[in-house]
């Protein structure tokens, strides 16, 4: 028997944002006993513990001021406060997959509003 699942909605979080929803989905199952989903969950709070840097208020404010910026989008903004790359060459390396990518003064934008956030 297959069991299909429907996609019903669909939003971008940055790991920081994960990382607080997370929070609160372990507070409302410590109340019960589902040990295949608390070892899932305790995997994924291990994963964003390790890696937010930010608070999940300093990261959607920083993914709104990279959208700001002509060749960067959501998706994009989000991969960058996730990693917050330090030099051009870190942050080349998010722009590889894209067909475009930014010249020198845009690198050093984006590094500059990483920078007020670091």
């Amino acid at each position: 028997m297959t069991i299909f699942k429907e996609k019903i909605d669909e939003e971008h979080l940055t790991v920081s944002e994960a990382k607080e929803y997370l929070s609160q989905v372990e507070s409302e199952r410590a109340l019960e006993d589902d040990r295949e989903l608390r070892y899932e969950l305790a995997r994924a709070l291990e994963h964003v513990n390790r890696y937010a840097f930010l608070d999940p208020e300093e990261a959607r404010e920083l993914v709104e001021e990279l959208q700001q910026l002509e060749k960067v989008d959501e998706k994009t903004a989000i991969k960058i406060v996730d990693l917050l790359p330090e030099d051009r060459t870190e942050l080349r390396a998010v722009f590889a997959q894209e067909r475009y990518s930014l010249d020198g003064d845009e690198l050093d934008e984006v590094l500059n509003l990483i920078a007020k956030y670091a």
